[in-house]
């Protein structure tokens, strides 16, 4: 069903995906496709729970639903807009938690502190320096089913162990296959990824919007 909602989506916009492929051999570059497809009543934007950015907490509430809803963000960067589409079902937890930091704004502002060309491109840490995080920490969410095995993969960073993801989180730029099996994927991106591979350390996450569509 994903795939599908993923490909009507680009349809619409000329983007020319063709087939319905696995998730895993999906990728995308500009467009909007969750945003017209908001526009045509297909999906809704939730209202965010903050007026201003808060980043820090106890532990994120519940704030998903993964077997009623499919969810994606849309990032606004200082260089366009990168749309991701969340795989709720393969990382309900992680995908739980991106969604609640988002609704309260935790990544407004918030730098692309690590780029490495052909790599990463990765952000989430309010100090800047790769070492922060949300006030709370939760362990790995792996689905046997994916893998980094090219850009445009969404990844949790870790501190530490594996029970240290927070709010930090990186975009593939190129094939990872080392960081498979340890490092949970929560989404993939649909459209924007010509921004990613522009993204430097000084470029910001202006905002995060989060929209869902009731599954069928």
């Amino acid at each position: 069903m994903r795939t599908t909602l993923v490909l009507a989506l680009a349809l619409a916009l000329g983007l020319g995906l063709s087939g319905c492929k696995p998730k895993k051999s999906e990728s995308a570059a500009g467009g909007t496709a969750p945003a017209a497809a908001q526009k045509a009543g297909a999906m809704e934007t939730l209202d965010y729970l903050s007026e201003t950015p808060v980043r820090s907490f106890d532990k994120p509430e519940v704030v998903t639903d993964h077997k009623k809803y499919d969810y994606y963000a849309e990032i606004e960067t200082s260089k366009g807009k990168i749309v991701i589409d969340l795989l709720e079902d393969s990382a309900p937890n992680t995908v739980n938690s991106f969604v609640f930091l988002a609704l309260h704004r935790f990544f407004d502002g918030l730098r692309w502190h690590r780029v490495v060309p052909g790599f990463v491109a990765q952000t989430g840490d309010p100090t800047g320096r790769g070492s922060g995080g949300p006030g709370y920490r939760f362990g790995l969410e792996i689905d046997p089913a994916l893998s980094y095995d090219a850009a445009g993969w969404v990844g949790m960073a870790r501190t530490a162990d594996p029970n240290t993801n927070g709010s930090q989180f990186f975009i593939t730029l190129g094939p990872a296959p080392h960081l498979t099996g340890g490092y949970t994927i929560f989404g993939k991106v649909t459209a924007g990824q010509d921004v990613v591979e522009k993204l430097t350390q000084q470029d910001t996450i202006k905002t995060v919007r989060i929209l869902r569509k009731p599954k069928p």
